[in-house]
């Protein structure tokens, strides 16, 4: 009796703890919907034990995983390479199917064989369970998928249970079956599963996902005009029937971001010269995914210097085999000034993204419009950001600082030529001399101004207006900057050829101006006529003349560039021309106010032409930064240089100005000191 009520006991005793067991384990049902149990992404192995001596160890996973961790010695620090802890096997995908209870997959009373590290367990029998157990919807392996943690071998074993589907059960798919393949997939593409991908030792599994989904998505049958077909929070996907007769299609996405309120849109458009192609009733199959393009890895592309992160949503595309074009918009996630696109389509067999697969139509701030061409290779098209943006901060720096003392050099350079104007402007040589110097310092004042204003717009649709305005007005100042110093280099001309006869000085001041402002404005009106309509004036990144697209940034740099070869040309006729004695001594002070023209002209000149000649070599992509800091400081510092060589430099400026300050300090005293009378000045004034 003894005997048997130890039994018993034991027994109660063994029910009790099972019973309290079991119901720790249950993850389930309120109101007889399946809750989804909190993931927890820590229960790991996170570090070798002992110190970083070796190139490389490996730690088991924690309890109810099997696999390991891979760890290796970075900087005396042991740092994780890969893992491949897992909690699901076949055995435990049919667990519900086959009458047990809905219970933790990672309960370790399951009998879980040993894992390869190298590589997630092969599912053979998977198509198999499912055929017996759930043939009509994949149903019976949800649950046990959205109980186990996203673990980056829970990651790789989901990643090849997919693929099996993909290869093995793409018979006969329905929407049903379409809605519960993309539940499994929306397991590990949630957020929270994004830096867990990159521990798994087959880099190529986020490729093998994205193949999966397309090709299963491909072997769907569609009943309805249009459906809707899944609408999980990190894959949607959307189909229509289309034949010949049908209107232009778009399938529209709109998805959060990180769980969040904040979202991106993305679209896909068949063009209507597309589906004339088609003979028969056929289906279009679009599906979206807005945290794939952060999971994808670029394998080829590591070694790149500047990084090309996904900007948009992942989009992929089904189509019969002779339609293939399309037009895709991505609205992007990083909406900077500074974040060019580049529109790509992701290459199955490459392993990575193929620039040759997409065009770029626009590229806004707020979204991007590529024309691409899709095929079997080639189904899944993002944007990335381009290499082409140059955001060093020491750009910015150069700018500020530059601009700054240009526009003080500019300012100070205006003053100085009121203060000494009726002092230099002897004859009309000289006086067309310094109407050109006030002429260019107001000019460059102005664009620097523009470019100030330009550089607080952005690209919004309400502000494009706006940024043509601006632009145009720059693009206006900037040439009568140098049209104004090809007026200088005129002056010489003239100076030295007409030696008996001078022109009026109001007619003189007409073809200044005429050269100076006149035709720098039929070039900008122009170039804004033309290029304007088809919205190619300004960039799309920026509010200055447009280059990708128009060119229209030619209608500034090929006149600058025409008048420093013209300038320069001049400058070597002078120092030819001014050794011969014809010149006559009675003309001493045109020569004189000539030379120093031709040494303002020469040393302006390649200043100018050297900074916008730089400008040119910046346009090169993937041009080294050191290009684009050169070209920031020419550029910024051109008011400094129209000042000291302009204003500064020139003795008989310096002459005036020390005059005139010399009569504002001392006019009280003029009656006193002989020096300092009128007659004085005046005979000063005609040396």
């Amino acid at each position: 009796m003894k005997s048997q009520a130890t039994i018993i006991c034991c027994l109660a005793l063994f029910l009790a703890t099972e019973c309290f067991h079991y119901r720790s384990k249950i993850h389930i049902k309120d109101g007889h919907e399946y809750q989804r149990p909190e993931r927890k992404f820590g229960r790991t192995q996170e570090k070798c034990q002992g110190p970083c001596t070796t190139s490389y160890c490996t730690q088991s996973c924690a309890k109810h995983f099997r696999g390991e961790i891979g760890f290796v010695c970075n900087q005396n620090k042991w740092q994780k390479s890969t893992e491949t802890c897992t909690s699901l096997s076949v055995e435990t995908l049919f667990q519900t199917a086959n009458g047990a209870s809905r219970v933790s997959v990672a309960a370790a009373s399951v009998p879980m064989p040993n894992l390869s590290f190298l590589a997630p367990e092969p599912i053979n029998n998977v198509a198999q369970g499912i055929r017996k157990n759930c043939p009509l919807d994949y149903a019976c392996i949800i649950d046990a998928v959205k109980s186990s943690e996203a673990t980056s071998g829970n990651i790789a074993f989901i990643v090849e249970l997919l693929k099996n589907i993909s290869i093995n059960l793409s018979d006969n798919v329905n929407r049903e079956k379409m809605k519960s393949y993309s539940e499994v997939a929306n397991h590990i593409l949630d957020t929270a599963a994004i830096s867990n991908w990159a521990f798994i030792p087959d880099k190529n599994a986020s490729s093998d996902l994205l193949q999966s989904v397309n090709l299963f998505a491909r072997q769907l049958h569609l009943y309805n005009e249009s459906e809707n077909i899944v609408d999980e929070l990190f894959i949607q996907a959307k189909g229509f029937r289309i034949n010949h007769n049908t209107s232009e299609k778009h399938f529209i996405f709109f998805m959060n971001l990180k769980n969040t309120t904040e979202g991106i849109s993305g679209m896909i458009e068949i063009p209507r010269q597309e589906l004339w192609k088609l003979q028969d009733t056929s289906k279009a199959i679009s599906i979206a995914f807005p945290t794939l393009g952060a999971i994808l890895k670029e394998t080829h592309l590591q070694n790149v210097s500047l990084p090309r992160p996904v900007n948009g949503l992942v989009l992929s595309v089904v189509l019969p085999e002779n339609l293939k074009q399309i037009i895709l918009t991505f609205e992007k996630i990083n909406k900077s000034r500074n974040a060019r696109a580049q529109c790509v389509g992701w290459h199955f067999r490459k392993r990575r993204w193929d620039e040759n697969a997409c065009v770029m139509i626009r590229d806004i701030k707020n979204e991007v419009r590529c024309h691409c061409n899709s095929s079997n290779a080639v189904m899944s098209f993002s944007i990335l950001m381009s290499p082409k943006s140059i955001t060093d901060k020491v750009l910015e720096y150069i700018t500020c600082i530059g601009l700054s003392i240009s526009i003080l050099s500019l300012v100070l350079c205006l003053i100085i030529e009121a203060m000494v104007w009726s002092r230099v402007v002897v004859t009309e040589i000289s006086y067309m001399r310094h109407v050109c110097i006030v002429n260019i310092a107001v000019s460059l004042l102005t664009a620097n101004v523009c470019f100030i204003i330009a550089s607080n717009f952005n690209s919004k649709a309400q502000d494009y207006n706006l940024c043509v305005a601006v632009t145009f007005f720059s693009h206006f100042f900037y040439l009568s900057l140098f049209f104004w110093m090809l007026f200088k280099a005129l002056l010489i001309i003239y100076g030295i050829l007409v030696v008996f006869r001078r022109m009026m000085k109001s007619h003189m001041m007409a073809i200044g101006f005429a050269i100076g402002y006149g035709c720098p404005l039929v070039i900008a009106v122009t170039t804004v006529a033309i290029t304007e309509p088809g919205k190619g004036y300004v960039r799309l990144e920026a509010c200055w003349l447009n280059w990708d697209n128009t060119k229209a940034l030619l209608a500034f740099v090929i006149p600058a560039l025409v008048i420093v070869a013209i300038n320069l040309l001049v400058v070597l006729i002078v120092a030819v021309t001014t050794q011969r004695p014809s010149i006559g001594s009675s003309k001493s002070q045109d020569v004189a106010i000539i030379m120093r023209i031709s040494k303002n002209v020469a040393i302006l000149t390649p200043l100018l032409g050297l900074t916008w000649g730089f400008g040119i070599i910046t346009l090169i992509e993937d041009i080294p930064l050191m290009f684009h800091i050169i070209f920031a400081v020419l550029n910024a510092f051109q008011g400094f240089f129209i000042l000291l060589f302009g204003t500064i430099m020139d003795h008989k400026i310096r002459d005036a100005l020390r005059m005139s300050m010399t009569s504002l300090k001392g006019k009280p005293k003029a009656a006193e000191n002989p020096s300092l009378s009128p007659t004085n000045g005046s005979k000063l004034m005609n040396h």
